[in-house]
Parts: structure tokens; sequence; C-alpha cells
């Protein structure tokens, strides 16, 4: 039988954040590693966000995104985290058969995959502090997670249902993941504001939630998207084409799909 008390002795020490920022909040949570060590990591990993921000909102006038739509620069001009981000968006519409759009009226748009980007990227970084046993990096409601919170205790995400508002559709364990992420794609938060490539129009389909489940938040975000645009039907079955990834969509009739593997994820 385990002892609860020397399991809890091994617990590593928590540090917790939340920032505003990217129009939404980040909030962390770094299990173990010498807190001094991890705190600076932290502000590394806000500041790197914060750069994230000036370089890719479309809010700023001065960005180098902006700056793009207007063609007043050249992607090959671009800092390295664009050239990045648009070899990997160009990437995630390749991998979706164009449902993941990376171009809007005609000018590079990379910013559907920006967030999901920078949250895996923060993890990873603070995940390289020595001592660190666990990171959960929520940025507005996609979550990247590495390594565990506690011995013998995964992390978990709940799902939720965007049919009952404070409600959970389902809770995913990162159980036996080194690496997992949870991503979803609605209207239940922000209406209908993704993108039907072939129409340039809000996607009308029959879903109202696809979550994405898979190690790398960087492409289940965009996998969550382009399923969303697809529509329940040929969303599934592209889905269960992807190696590593797991889904849940919700229909606006109630009705709930999963990928044949989602099971062995639930809690």
């Amino acid at each position: 039988m385990a002892d609860p008390v020397a399991e809890w002795a091994q617990a590593p020490a928590a540090v917790r954040h939340t920032e505003e920022v990217m129009g939404t909040v980040f909030s962390f949570d770094v299990r173990g590693g010498e807190p001094g060590a991890v705190r600076a990591a932290l502000a590394e990993a806000v500041a790197g966000l914060h750069r994230t921000d000036m370089l890719f909102s479309t809010y700023r006038e001065n960005s180098e995104v902006a700056r793009l739509a207007r063609g007043e620069l050249e992607p090959a001009r671009c800092a390295p985290e664009v050239t990045e981000v648009l070899d990997l968006a160009a990437e995630a519409e390749r991998v979706s058969g164009g449902w993941f759009a990376t171009r809007y009226r005609g000018v590079p748009d990379p910013t559907g995959i920006v967030k999901g980007w920078a949250t895996e990227r923060a993890a990873r970084l603070l995940a390289g502090v020595p001592g660190v046993r666990g990171v959960g990096v929520n940025g507005g409601g996609d979550v990247q997670l590495l390594g565990s919170p506690e011995p013998r205790r995964p992390w978990r995400v709940g799902i939720a249902d965007p049919l009952r508002p404070g409600g959970l559709a389902a809770v995913i364990s990162a159980a036996g993941a080194e690496e997992l992420s949870v991503a979803t794609s609605g209207t239940a938060e922000r209406g209908a504001h993704i993108i039907d490539p072939r129409t340039g129009r809000p996607a009308e389909t029959d879903l109202v939630a696809v979550t994405v489940v898979g190690p790398r938040l960087t492409w289940t975000d965009c996998w969550a998207t382009a399923a969303f645009a697809r529509g329940s039907r040929a969303g599934l079955a592209w889905l269960e084409s992807l190696p590593d990834v797991e889904a849940l969509l919700i229909t606006a009739g109630d009705e709930v799909r999963c990928t044949g593997g989602l099971a062995a994820r639930l809690a």
C-alpha cells in the first residue's frame, strides 16, 4: 500500500501565475524545480508571449502581421518567430487539405495557429528548467501539459459542455503521457467566428464544439478549427485518419461523436 504521507512529501512545489496578453488570459502551473529558477523562466515565458502579441496582433498597426497584410513587409524579412509560424501554418493547411486557412483576403494570415504555438512554446521553455516535473499552461482555454503535477497523479482537463453552461462534457486524463494538449474550437463563447475557407464566410456546420487531444497544442488547435469547418461527419472521419489524435465532437442537436481511442483518455 502506498504511503500517502511519503507521497505528499515527494510532491513538487507549485509556482503559479496568470497573465493577460494576446487578448486572453494565460495561466501557468509549474511543479518542481528551484523556485528562483522557475520564476526566472516564467518571466522569460511571459515576455515571449508579449513579444508574440507585438509581432502577430492584427490590432496593432505596426505588428509584422499587419505590415504583411498591407504589403509593407515581405515574409523573408520577418522576425524568426513569424517565419516559423508561417511555415507551420502552411503545413497545417497542407495536412488539413485546405480546411485550415492560412490566408485572408489574399494575404498571409497565421493568426489561427499563433495562440496554440505560443502556449506550447511557453510550456516547453518552463519544462526545460532543471528539476521541473510538471508544467501546465492554459492559453485562453487551450492547454499544453508536460510531465505530471504529482507522483502517481496525472494532469486532468475538463471539457466545457457548450450546450449546458457551467457543465462538463468530459474530463481528459494525461495518464501515461509525457506530453498532452487539449484544444477546443466552437461557437459557444465567440459565436460564428470560424471561417469556411471555401466561401470566406463563417462556417455553417452542424457542430457547436470540437475538442482535439494530442501531444502538441500547435497542431491540436489547428485540427480542432479545421474539423469544425468540415462538419461532424467529415470532420470525425478526417480526425480518425490523423496519428496520435483523439477528439470529441458535439452537434447543435446534442449528439456526441468521438474518435475510436478517446475512451482511453477519459478520466
